[in-house]
């Protein structure tokens, strides 16, 4: 059992404390905002991820996990610090530092014995010596740290799983023997572990991230020529899968990818490439896609409603930037809705679990209790997140509810066949004209 501080109760921190927790160690998460750390001690979490609050509840009751405000409370007899605070997109795309900073001079200031301080949250390559710079310069006496890089590859939605079956661990140090100490505490993960220099650990995360996105984008491109030539983009993602060169994965053609990691990570990556003189074009027409694909969910609505969204109601099925979360930072919803609120048209929208965090985003949607209450007198539906209880709807229900016929499926989620034996006038994403392409339909 290894004594473990957490710095940061969000996602990532939430996450990699409980789950450290779960594999028997004892964990210390602070967070700065005291309502947050009230909260979680009643087992009330800022975030919704399946399984989440059920394996804190376990940890706590165990005595592995608790919460603070203090850092002195929580370094006290840590062995490691793990650093998993928000690094946010500033004005011109970088990363954002500021809550990193401070909690590296926190833990300078509250640290009385040696230290291996991780970093854990998405940062800019460089920020390990940054941070080893800052703990330097803030410690009220010399005492000894050593700064590793730890990123994280968690998805939303699976982020314990993830967490337990890595596909491996990224660790970087100037000091090969902390990163052999941090690699031990995952080594009952049975992952391959890549032990590299700070720098380069940094760079393989912002270079996953941003192949992910690239892929996404990519289908997307193609999509649209599918769309043209009255190709089905589902039929050739499929046919592309089977190539283990290119893979299935992040092939599935859509409104594009949100979040808190893909826009911000392609993004900074775009801007510290830039900052060096570099000219990143391939990220540059990565996130011009993703944003192409937002504003063709309005484009489509014009074409099928006679150009005219004033006085239309719009129903919105999903918020969330994917199913199995919350989570509506940069989600398409809200960019379609502000597109569609702008043309005059009212919005409403339905989404299982993210409505109280899009009330405040966007309080001038209207926001509907169930899929069926959305749908009455909609001029047109747009299937936005695939939640699964989207998958099996009564449609012949939700079609009758409608004043008008109209289903954009925004991820491809339904086969066109189905959904006009309903009476949808139906539209997916790279389907062809008609929607459904020159394939087969399969139900």
């Amino acid at each position: 059992m290894k004594n473990i501080t957490v710095i940061g109760c969000g996602y990532v921190g939430l996450v990699t404390g409980t789950c450290f927790a779960d594999l028997g160690n004892n964990i210390c998460c602070v967070d700065i905002d005291p309502e947050r750390v009230s909260n979680l001690t009643r087992g009330q979490l800022p975030i919704y991820e399946p399984g989440l609050a059920e394996l804190v509840q376990r940890n706590v009751d165990a005595g592995r996990l608790r919460f603070t405000t203090s850092y002195a409370e929580a370094l006290a007899g840590a062995e490691f610090a793990f650093i998993a605070v928000g690094t946010p997109s500033g004005v011109d795309g970088e990363a954002d530092l500021q809550y990193v900073r401070q909690a590296a001079i926190e833990v300078a200031r509250n640290m009385r014995a040696p230290l291996i301080i991780v970093n854990k949250s998405t940062v800019p390559v460089g920020t390990g010596d940054w941070v080893a710079a800052i703990l330097r310069d803030n410690q009220p006496q010399p005492i000894d740290y050593w700064v590793v890089s730890c990123p994280e590859f968690l998805r939303e939605g699976s982020a314990i799983v993830d967490f337990m079956n890595p596909h491996r661990t990224v660790l970087g140090s100037l000091h090969r023997e902390a990163a052999d100490r941090v690699a031990q505490l995952h080594l009952s993960l049975r992952a391959p572990i890549v032990v590299t220099d700070l720098r380069t650990a940094e760079m393989i995360k912002y270079a996953s991230n941003a192949f992910l996105a690239t892929k996404i984008s990519f289908i997307n491109e193609i999509s649209n020529i599918c769309e043209a030539l009255g190709a089905d983009v589902k039929e050739v993602a499929i046919g592309m899968g089977y190539d283990n060169r290119i893979g299935a994965s992040f092939l599935d053609a859509g409104i594009g990818y949100g979040g808190s990691c893909f826009p911000k990570d392609v993004q900074a990556l775009a801007h510290m490439a830039s900052e060096k003189g570099r000219h990143p074009q391939l990220l540059n027409s990565v996130m011009e896609i993703n944003a192409d694909a937002r504003r063709k969910v309005g484009a489509k609505l014009r074409e099928m409603l006679g150009d005219k969204l004033k006085g239309k109601t719009i129903g919105l099925l999903g918020v969330a930037f994917k199913p199995n979360t919350d989570d509506i930072r940069d989600a398409p919803a809200l960019d379609i809705a502000g597109e569609l609120l702008a043309a005059g048209a009212a919005v409403r929208a339905y989404d299982p679990v993210a409505m109280p965090n899009a009330r405040r985003a966007a309080p001038a949607v209207l926001y509907a209790e169930n899929p069926y209450e959305l749908a009455e007198g909609c001029d047109a539906l747009v299937l936005v997140t695939e939640w699964n209880e989207f998958k099996q709807l009564d449609f012949a229900r939700m079609h009758k509810a409608m004043r008008n016929n109209i289903l954009i499926d925004g991820r491809n989620l339904y086969a066109a066949g189905v959904m006009k034996a309903h009476g949808f006038n139906y539209r997916g994403v790279g389907r062809g004209y008609d929607g459904s392409g020159k394939t087969e339909e399969k139900t």
